[in-house]
């Protein structure tokens, strides 16, 4: 089979298509054939050697969401059978034609539902459902700041906020066209976070007060203007850093009730699986009756993962990037 992976950190040129054997499933695995892999930016960290996770070592194989069909159990699976249709998050080689996945995270998706737009249930509409519900704990008529709106978990999270009661949506993002992207997909308030005085733009927005649910992905100066922009009993949910730069927040900006939450989907798989079994449920309803629509910006071959994290780390997609093996 084929499958992509890196023996140095680097550009996206370091990715390289190779021949291995088929993995077979251990007790408690199977196997898939992948019919369409999701791709997440923490793997292009990882490729430029970014430990994002606690890791980033070599050789590499990215991991992603892969949506597919299973065509061989491990001992002890009884959840699945040979045949049915299912996407998982596959933490290490997932850039392949088959994977090797944890029976228990697979989620079993309809025969007619398309794999490129399946991979979003996995990792990113898992991110964006739970950063709001669980870590943001987002009430009906609550206004919501969503930070890098148009990327894979972000154009979710703007329809999840619509879906969950949210009473004011203001998306950022950084062109015109990412901005007319999230205002169609439910955005109340759209803003160019480029701009020298996006900030006083949000607080423009709320009246001055603050947003009650920031969902921060973008680290850096934007972390620290959105501690300022959260609202009194407010919510910050700081999901990841796709810039690379960790600012320290500085504890009085919290002392007006604020909070700050970390949040990690990997927290929930291995410690809660009833919220991540409830949740899967309901992202799965929100996309059958069209509350939520996974948008993928562009679809692939295996061969063009160079392309695929070019587009990435050049910030220019509007929703997901999928290989399609």
């Amino acid at each position: 089979m084929r499958i992509v992976r890196h023996h140095e950190h680097g550009a996206p040129s370091v990715l390289r298509v190779e021949q291995a054997e088929t993995p077979q499933p251990a007790p408690g695995e199977v196997l898939i054939h992948s019919e369409a892999v999701g791709v997440t930016f923490a793997e292009v960290q990882r490729r430029q050697g970014i430990p994002i996770g606690g890791h980033a070592s070599l050789p590499g194989a990215p991991g992603g969401d892969v949506a597919g069909t299973v065509k061989a159990l491990g001992e002890n699976v009884t959840n699945v059978r040979v045949g049915d249709r299912v996407v998982v998050d596959v933490d290490h080689s997932a850039y392949a034609d088959h994977v090797i996945a944890d029976a228990s995270w697979l989620i079993p998706i309809p025969r007619d539902m398309d794999a490129a737009e399946a991979t979003a249930l996995p990792s990113p509409a898992q991110t964006a459902y739970h950063a709001l519900k669980e870590s943001g704990q987002l009430r009906p008529g609550e206004t919501v700041l969503i930070d890098a709106a148009s990327g894979g978990v972000g154009h979710l999270a703007v329809q999840i906020a619509r879906a969950m009661g949210a009473g004011k949506i203001i998306a950022t993002a950084s062109t015109r066209a990412k901005l007319d992207f999230v205002r169609d997909l439910g955005a109340d308030v759209t803003i160019n976070y480029t701009d020298d005085d996006w900030d006083e733009q949000v607080k423009a927005a709320t009246d001055g007060r603050g947003a009650d649910v920031v969902l921060e992905t973008v680290g850096g100066d934007i972390l620290t203007k959105s501690v300022a922009l959260t609202a009194q009993f407010g919510r910050l949910v700081f999901y990841g850093s796709a810039s690379g730069d960790i600012q320290p927040v500085n504890p009085l900006l919290l002392s007006r009730m604020k909070t700050v939450a970390g949040f990690a989907l990997y927290a929930l798989l291995y410690n809660k699986p009833d919220v991540i079994a409830a949740g899967q449920r309901d992202l799965l309803d929100m996309i059958s009756t069209g509350k939520v629509r996974p948008i993928v910006h562009e679809r692939l071959p295996l061969e063009d993962a160079v392309k695929a994290h070019e587009l990435m780390e050049a910030r220019a997609q509007l929703g997901k990037v999928v290989l399609i093996p």
